[in-house]
């Protein structure tokens, strides 16, 4: 059997140019070069060979919740948290409480906010 890795995450976007300032405003992930087409798709670099890709589609419906989600893992997660705030992106617990982190049952800490197209983004500090 082959043995598989994480490659990219490919969301559509109502605007690209603002969900790429948003996802850099918040994560400071760099923009790299749309390797595979001409397209008005942008990349950013999530780290170690990871990608996120935003392709734009102004008219996509986007209906998730909560339970869908992608997440993210930082060393600070407290600083992260005063980020948020200083942003003034509202964030909740998995439990919906705004501006309240979730400790799980194995003593990690989350929060979840939506990103401006409506997508839910986790960050923990599972180190």
């Amino acid at each position: 059997m082959s043995t598989f890795s994480f490659n990219h995450l490919a969301l559509s976007v109502k605007d690209v140019d603002v969900s790429i300032k948003f996802y850099q405003k918040v994560f400071q992930f760099k923009e790299i070069e749309n390797t595979a087409s001409n397209s008005k798709t942008r990349w950013l670099s999530l780290g170690e060979g990871k990608q996120l890709h935003l392709i734009p589609r102004p008219d996509a419906e986007i209906k998730l919740n909560k339970a869908v989600h992608f997440a993210f893992t930082t060393t600070n997660f407290n600083a992260f948290i005063a980020h948020l705030n200083k942003l003034r992106i509202a964030y909740s617990d998995w439990l919906d409480v705004p501006n309240k982190y979730y400790i799980r049952k194995d003593g990690i800490k989350q929060v979840y906010f939506q990103d401006l197209n409506g997508y839910w983004v986790e960050v923990n500090n599972d180190i």
